[in-house]
């Protein structure tokens, strides 16, 4: 009569944590196959006369060979694990023996010999629920252990992981001998990730020993971690609360606010992508919020490294939307006037003007020798001397309004200097820069236009949907 080997992750270390049915298994074993320190939570459960075999550690492949010799003799054989048998355990080993029918020494395996997998709760899984919730969506776990897996294949792991925005959890993060790799990991996940992404790590999960610890990305000490400790790494999306860390699945965005016109789903989708593929992660929300936009309307990354906002512009200039002092927007050109969202815009009670086609322009212009878009912004600033400046074409109505701020007769809730060109147009962005009473947006460089002066308007306007991509918010 042949045996039979059962495959068992006995969970983290608790008692509690091992399942009824790995519990069974054990009392029904005629011998148990491990490594020794396991022996201690399965021990109370054996029958009389059952074997403990303990081949020691680093000994994988002698205790499944041992396995299968105890099998080939009839008996019921229980391979234990902890965490999950499968996850970093022996039963991916013990099938690869099975099919090879080849142990050490040319000792024959028996390849019908019936195999059984019983699941355990994983470390990661008991180290997340000490946590409180943090793996509440997309997530894969890496190992740091290089011992049969080349360290560059690990590296090209981890940039996948940092680069897709899974919540990840990492196994094996030191040892005496594997000290830098930690470092290394927390070296490229800052690459992809902000230095404020939530970070668990629990020590001895479900023993005695536990220790729990929350930091964040950039605070994480890998001198703190050692070859007992587990780590879960956030999404852009996790945070912190009360002590708790979670990452939403997006169940309570779709209850408390309903489900998502098609366009704004669309356009949701695409300032996910976006945020996926940005150099940094952890710019302030207002710079972020326009710089989606920017990209948004252009696709153009350069805008990571041109667009320029005084340090909360866009959440300064919105506080003047919200609260009525911001009513008039002024535009050089009227394609920035169409690109404002018409919805936005009677929703906040703001009018956006553009001066071009009003009859005195063409005058003053002709009587003064200026062009047209200069003479627009003496009337705007005559007419509205603090209203939102948004320029996406015309250098020169940007240096007009300079020249008015300078003599007293504008004072601008804010500009926006998006003009597009070669001739005048770095100077004139430069020319803004000192008025720094003033919140500005600037496009620098020969680079802009009047979709991109238009969509920036846009962010200020809808800054209060810029919450979602605040931690814990599903964007």
């Amino acid at each position: 009569m042949k045996g039979k080997i059962i495959i068992a992750g006995i969970g983290p270390g608790s008692p509690d944590d091992i399942t009824p049915a790995v519990l069974h298994a054990v009392r029904e074993a005629d011998a148990v196959v491990g490594y020794k320190y396991y022996f201690q939570f399965v021990t109370p459960y054996l029958k009389a006369g059952c074997e403990c075999i303990d081949t020691g550690m680093k000994r994988e492949r002698d205790r499944a060979e041992q396995a299968f010799l105890l099998a080939q003799e009839g008996k019921t054989v229980v391979v234990i694990s902890s965490g999950d048998a499968g996850i970093y355990g022996m039963a991916p080993l013990i099938y690869e023996m099975q099919q090879s029918t080849s142990g050490s020494e040319g000792r024959d395996i028996d390849s019908a010999i019936d195999i059984e997998v019983l699941p355990g709760i994983s470390a990661f899984q008991k180290a997340a629920s000490l946590l409180g919730a943090p793996i509440g969506h997309d997530l894969c776990i890496v190992s740091l252990s290089d011992l049969m897996t080349p360290w560059e294949v690990i590296e090209r792991r981890i940039r996948a992981a940092a680069e897709g925005d899974f919540v990840t959890a990492v196994y094996n993060p030191k040892s005496n001998g594997r000290y830098w790799q930690l470092y290394r990991l927390q070296e490229l996940f800052l690459q992809r990730r902000a230095a404020t992404t939530p970070v668990g790590y629990v020590r001895q999960a479900g023993r005695d020993e536990q220790k729990v610890t929350t930091t964040t990305l950039a605070d994480l000490d890998p001198e703190d971690v050692d070859m007992f400790t587990v780590i879960i790494i956030g999404n852009s999306q996790s945070y912190v609360a009360d002590g708790k860390f979670i990452t939403p699945r997006g169940y309570y965005r779709e209850q408390a606010g309903g489900a998502e016109k098609p366009g704004q789903q669309i356009m949701m989708q695409s300032f996910r992508t976006i945020q996926g593929e940005l150099h940094r992660q952890d710019y302030p929300l207002g710079h972020k919020w326009a710089l989606l936009h920017a990209i948004h309307t252009t696709a153009d990354f350069d805008m990571e490294q041109i667009l320029y906002t005084d340090e909360h512009a866009v959440e300064h200039i919105y506080d003047k939307v919200k609260d009525g002092r911001l009513k008039t927007i002024v535009t050089d050109v009227t394609m920035v006037t169409s690109g404002i969202r018409k919805g936005a815009l009677q929703r906040l009670g703001i009018e956006a003007k553009c001066y071009l086609s009003d009859p005195r322009v063409a005058q003053m212009a002709d009587t003064l020798g200026i062009t047209r878009t200069q003479a627009g912004i003496r009337l705007a600033v005559e007419e509205h001397p603090d209203a939102l400046f948004a320029f996406g074409n015309a250098p020169t109505a940007l240096m007009e309004l300079c020249d008015l701020i300078r003599k007293g007769k504008a004072r601008p809730a804010g500009i926006i200097a998006a003009p597009v060109g070669f001739v005048h147009v770095c100077e004139s962005k430069h020319m803004v820069k000192p008025f720094r009473d003033i919140p500005k947006i600037i496009v620098e460089g020969r680079k802009g236009g009047s979709n991109l002066a238009a969509t920036l308007c846009n962010a200020i306007l809808t800054f209060d949907d810029a919450e979602q991509l605040k931690p814990g918010r599903d964007l």
